[in-house]
């Protein structure tokens, strides 16, 4: 059974994120890196989203944290507020573990290093 894909791009997962994930491609934009990792959290795929980290940032992070967050929570919808060449800011939509509904607001940063674009690091808004 096909599935639409997690990021709210309206587009079959398999055609969306999944490349990605799987790492047959690499996001060309911040925005889909964004999208990718979004579906990663609700998918969960704690590996990809340490591997779409800078590697020089990956020592904050940790994989099975990664895919913790997103096992406990139920995400909902992803609203891209607005993107730049290297900024995101989004609102992701989620219900956690108690059934509370949350609204995580960032503004995230990326820069490409040898042609792939990896997250940096995310201020916490609102």
């Amino acid at each position: 059974m096909k599935k639409s894909c997690p990021c709210c791009s309206g587009k079959l997962y398999e055609e969306c994120c999944e490349p990605f994930h799987s790492e047959e491609k690499f996001a060309p934009t911040v925005e889909k890196l964004m999208r990718s990792r979004f579906s990663a959290f609700a998918i969960p795929n704690g590996e990809y989203l340490w591997k779409t980290t800078l590697p020089s940032k990956r020592k904050f992070h940790d994989k099975n944290d990664l895919e913790s967050w997103g096992k406990e929570n139920t995400w909902t919808k992803l609203e891209i507020i607005q993107s730049s060449e290297k900024e995101v800011e989004f609102k992701a939509y989620f219900t956690d573990k108690f059934g509370k509904e949350n609204i995580h607001h960032e503004f995230s940063t990326f820069k490409k290093v040898d042609k792939k674009w990896y997250y940096v690091s995310g201020k916490f808004l609102d």
